[in-house]
C-alpha cells in the first residue's frame, strides 16, 4: 500500500521502486474494468432484427477455427495474480474468487444451451501484471499450446506487445479492457474489442460534453498523459480542445515505465509545472490510467492546490477511492470531471445489475456485490469481489452474444463479419445504449458527465452533472 508522501517530495526516502509498483498497482484494477463505464449484459438477449435470437450473420466460410468442435469451444480466461503486488496497493482480487465467478458465468451459459450447443471450455492463466513477461507466456501458453478459439478477461500489458501477440500473431480473439484505438487498429476488423471505452473514444466525446456545457470557458488547459498516450494526446485531445476554441498550456507527455523507476517522470512533470505557471494553467487534462495515479495527481496538486483535474477514463476513480479509504484530506481527486456513465445506483437497480447478480446468487447462495458498497478482507484491503463478478458477467454475456449471432460455423472469417455488421446489441454495456460496428470495436454507448464526490458511498462514487445520453459512433 503506498503511503502518503510528504509535503516536500524531495525529503522523502521512500524507495522509488515501491512508489513505482505502487503505480502500476493501481493501473491494474483500473484495466481490469472494475470502474470502468461498462457492466453486465445477458447471453438470454436477442439481437436486432432476429426476434428468435437465431443467427442473421452471411456465412462465407463453414469451416471451424483452431479451438472449435461440434460440441465444444475451447475459451482461454486471462487473469491477474495480485500476489506481486498486494504490498503496493489498498484494492485487490484474490485468485479463487476469479475463477470461481467466470466460472459461474460459463457453466450458466453451458446449462442454457452455450452457443449453438456448444459447450464453453474454459482454460485459465493466471499471470503477474509487472512488466510484458507474464502476459506474453499467457499468450504463447493460450494460443499455441492451449489452441484456444479466443481469450477473454483481465488481459494486461502497458506496452500492448502481449494484446498483439493474441489478435495480430496468433489471429485469436481477444476481448479484454484496456484496450486503444492504436492497438485496434493493428488487427484483423473484429477480432479485437471491449464491452467498454477506449481513450480515443472517451477524450472526444468528453471534449464534445464539456464543450456543450461551457465548462471550459475561460480556462487554460494543460495535458498530462504518458508516452502510452502519445498519439491520444496529439492527435485527438489536443486537437480537439484547440477546435473548441480552448486556450491550452504546453502537454506533459511522461516517461513512466510499468516495471521500474518513476524518479525520470517525477522531475519532468516538475519541469512542466514551472512551465504551467508562467502559462497561468488553471486546468489539467489527465490522459491514460498512468498519468492519472496518486503519485502525479498529488504532485500536482502540491504545487496547485486550486488546479481542477479532467480526466478521459472513469478509471481516476481508483486513485481516489484508495486515498479516500487511506484517509487523506482534502481529496486531490475531488471534483475531477470525466465522461462516464449510469451511477452505481442507477447500475445497482438496473435490468443488467439484476441479471448478472441473480445468476451469482443462483450459483452461491450469496446476494452479489454491487457498486455502491465495498468489501474488507482481514488485512483491511478492500475485496474488488464486484469488479470480478461484474467483468466476467459482461465479457461472458458479450462473448455468448456474438458466438451466438454467428452460427454453427464459428471462425474468425464469421467471427469478424459478425462483429462488423453487429449493430445493436440489447442489454449490454452499462446502461440501454451498445453498439458494435466496423470501425468501432468498444461497444459502450451510455455517456454523461460525471465528477467525483468523496461524500456519496463507502469512499466516493461519481456524482451526474448531466442526464445519460446516447452517443454513438466512431
Amino acid at each position: 500500500m503506498e503511503t502518503v508522501r510528504s509535503r516536500n517530495r524531495r525529503a522523502s526516502t521512500r524507495p522509488v521502486r515501491a512508489i513505482a509498483v505502487g503505480a502500476i498497482a493501481a493501473l491494474v484494477l483500473a484495466a481490469c474494468g472494475s470502474s470502468s463505464k461498462s457492466s453486465g449484459g445477458s447471453p438470454s438477449s436477442t439481437t436486432a432484427g432476429s426476434p428468435d435470437g437465431s443467427t442473421t450473420t452471411v456465412v462465407t466460410d463453414k469451416s471451424l477455427g483452431i479451438g472449435v468442435t461440434a460440441t465444444t469451444i475451447k475459451v482461454g480466461v486471462a487473469l491477474v495474480d495480485f500476489g506481486p503486488i498486494e504490498q503496493f496497493t489498498d484494492v485487490i482480487r484474490q485468485m479463487a474468487d476469479q475463477k470461481k465467478i467466470y466460472g459461474i458465468y460459463i457453466d450458466y451459459i453451458n446449462a442454457h444451451g452455450g452457443i449453438n450447443g456448444r459447450k464453453i471450455v474454459p482454460v485459465y492463466k493466471f499471470y503477474s501484471p509487472l512488466g510484458s513477461a507474464g502476459p506474453l507466456a499467457v499468450c504463447t501458453s493460450l494460443t499455441q499450446d492451449e489452441k484456444v478459439f479466443a481469450v477473454v478477461g483481465t488481459f494486461i500489458d502497458f506496452s500492448g506487445d502481449a494484446q498483439q501477440c493474441i489478435a495480430k500473431q496468433e489471429k485469436r480473439v481477444l476481448m479484454t479492457f484496456n484496450l486503444t484505438q492504436a492497438m485496434i487498429d493493428k488487427v484483423p476488423p473484429g477480432l479485437m474489442l471491449t464491452p467498454g471505452l477506449i481513450p480515443e473514444r472517451s477524450a472526444s466525446i468528453l471534449i464534445q460534453l464539456l464543450t456543450k456545457q461551457k465548462l471550459l470557458d475561460g480556462r487554460t488547459v494543460a495535458v498530462l498523459g504518458d508516452v502510452t498516450q502519445n498519439n491520444v494526446v496529439k492527435k485527438t485531445i489536443v486537437p480537439g480542445l484547440k477546435k473548441a476554441g480552448v486556450k491550452t498550456g504546453i502537454s506533459a507527455v511522461l516517461n513512466v515505465g510499468t516495471t521500474g523507476d518513476t524518479s525520470a517522470a517525477v522531475t519532468q512533470l516538475d519541469s512542466f509545472m514551472e512551465r504551467w505557471k508562467t502559462e497561468h494553467v488553471d486546468t489539467i487534462f489527465l490522459s491514460g490510467d498512468l498519468a492519472s495515479t496518486k503519485i502525479f495527481v498529488q504532485q500536482v496538486k502540491r504545487t496547485f492546490p486550486n488546479m481542477e483535474f479532467i480526466g478521459d477514463n472513469t478509471d481516476v476513480l481508483n486513485g481516489a477511492q484508495q486515498l479516500q479509504q487511506a484517509g487523506v484530506k482534502p481529496n486531490p481527486y475531488e471534483g475531477v470531471i470525466t465522461a462516464g456513465g449510469p451511477t452505481a445506483k442507477e447500475y445497482d437497480e438496473s435490468a443488467n445489475y439484476k441479471y448478472c447478480a441473480d445468476i451469482y446468487k443462483n450459483a452461491t447462495g450469496q446476494a452479489a456485490p454491487d457498486a455502491e458498497h465495498t468489501i474488507k478482507l482481514p488485512n483491511g484491503k478492500i475485496n474488488d469481489v464486484y469488479g470480478a463478478f461484474n467483468d466476467a458477467c459482461q465479457l461472458m454475456a458479450m462473448f455468448h452474444d456474438i458466438g451466438q449471432r454467428v452460427g454453427p460455423y464459428l471462425n474468425n472469417t464469421n467471427w469478424e463479419n459478425t462483429v462488423n455488421n453487429f449493430g445493436p446489441i440489447t442489454n449490454r454495456g452499462s446502461g440501454p445504449y451498445a453498439t458494435l460496428t466496423k470501425g468501432k470495436y468498444s461497444a459502450d454507448d451510455n455517456w454523461r458527465l460525471q465528477s467525483y464526490d468523496s461524500t456519496l458511498g463507502t469512499t466516493g462514487l461519481w456524482k451526474p452533472i448531466t442526464p445519460l445520453a446516447d452517443i454513438t459512433g466512431n
